[in-house]
Parts: C-alpha cells; sequence; structure tokens
C-alpha cells in the first residue's frame, strides 16, 4: 500500500469496523483517555507497535485469541475495536494470513489505525 492510500484505508476500514456491533461497542474508559492524553500521541503509537509486533506479530502468538485484555490500556481496548487483538481477528477483518509473523510494513500499518481508532476515540470524548 502506497503512503498516500493509508488515510483512505483507515477511514474505509473504521467505517467497515464501525457495522460490526461488536467492534462499534468499545469506547476507552475515562482513566484510559486521561492516560493516553497524559502520555501523548507519540508515547500511545509506540506503545502500538511494540504491542502489536509482540502479542500479535509472531506466526504462532503465545494464546492466541486469548493475548489481548480487553481494558488496562488504551492500546487494548483499540485492539478489539480495530480487529487487530489476534491472528483469526487480523485474518478475517484484515485478510492478513495467519501461520506467518507480520512485517514490519503490517505492524505499522494497523498501529496506524490503533491510533486512528483512538484519536477519534479521544475527539469524540473531549474530557
Amino acid at each position: 500500500m502506497r503512503e498516500e492510500d493509508v488515510p483512505a484505508w483507515v477511514g474505509r476500514t473504521l467505517a467497515r469496523l464501525g457495522r460490526s456491533h461488536f467492534r462499534a461497542g468499545f469506547s476507552l474508559s475515562a482513566k484510559d483517555r486521561s492516560y493516553a492524553r497524559a502520555k501523548g500521541k507519540a508515547t500511545i503509537n509506540r506503545h502500538a507497535h511494540e504491542m502489536l509486533a509482540k502479542r500479535v506479530g509472531p506466526a504462532q502468538p503465545l494464546k492466541d485469541g486469548k493475548q489481548t485484555p480487553y481494558r488496562g490500556h488504551p492500546v487494548f481496548t483499540a485492539q478489539h475495536a480495530t480487529g487487530t487483538c489476534c491472528r483469526g481477528c487480523i485474518q478475517r477483518w484484515h485478510h492478513i494470513p495467519k501461520g506467518r509473523p507480520l512485517t514490519d510494513m503490517e505492524v505499522d500499518r494497523l498501529a496506524t489505525l490503533v491510533m486512528a481508532w483512538i484519536e477519534r476515540d479521544l475527539v469524540h470524548h473531549p474530557d
């Protein structure tokens, strides 16, 4: 995917995920919003890259399907909302096959989606 295509892909993907009752039901807790605002975009983006690479990046992630908590960090909630929480959801929602490691480009793209979701949630909840 070309760099200039990423914003359009993010918008289309968030719209598609928004049609899922389950995915659309997520929002950050007040504590997670406060944490995200205090840490700033750069830190949360680094966390998103690290968590995606470590938790769902391997070909056979440890405890796949159960490795991403539902709360405790803004990225965790965003992973569930964006279908990036396990390799099964990544395959289903993003058409990246299971059984092989995610490439750096795929981690970057998924992290961009996670960050866009977090940023949208923060805008919709201007505490």
